[in-house]
């Protein structure tokens, strides 16, 4: 139920959204007492800021009250998808190539519903990933429940890179004060 009301908001606030120059990354409702529907999203280049949060978060607000398709009392959550973001479109899996994902199946594949390992992309409509235990594996884009990047030094240094910022190559130097008498 929950999936498909997300999935109905997801439809509804979409348009808009994308005619403000965001892309909709994730829409989500969270909780059971008081829901919490997490909208993620960014820029075609991937960045965002507050001032973009607040804007897609007056306008989804608006969308919301007319529409009114949670009939309860709920909050509103907008943010960027973060480092470690979730992989919710095929074209993440590519773009994301080469990075460590965690991929979560609907149903078992080889006896699994978990693999984490190195994306290899998209091919022929599946996605790819590179496990030590079983290699390069393709799976329905359809057959993924959740599907996230794992943050490694790799990750933060792409990310640093792509957005102007010098990767820190070696830790700080510190003194370990701690000693034992």
């Amino acid at each position: 139920m929950a999936n498909d009301l997300a999935q109905m908001i997801h439809d509804m606030i979409a348009p808009s959204i994308t005619a403000l120059g965001y892309e909709v990354v994730r829409v989500k409702l969270m909780g059971n007492k008081k829901p919490v529907l997490q909208i993620m999203a960014e820029r075609p280049d991937g960045s965002m800021s507050v001032e973009d949060c607040e804007v897609i978060s007056r306008t989804v607000s608006a969308l919301l009250d007319v529409e009114d398709p949670i009939h309860e009392e709920y909050s509103l959550e907008v943010s960027s998808p973060g480092i470690d973001r979730p992989l919710t479109r095929l074209e993440d899996f590519e773009r994301f190539r080469g990075f460590e994902a965690r991929i979560d199946l609907k149903d078992p594949v080889e006896g699994r519903k978990r693999f984490t390992g190195r994306l290899d992309g998209v091919e022929d409509g599946e996605v790819r990933i590179e496990t030590k235990q079983h290699g390069v594996l393709g799976l329905t884009f359809d057959s993924v429940s959740e599907a996230k990047l794992v943050l490694t030094q790799e990750l933060i240094d792409e990310t640093m890179a792509r957005r102007g910022i010098k990767p820190q190559t070696e830790p700080d130097s510190f003194i370990d004060h701690a000693h034992d008498d």
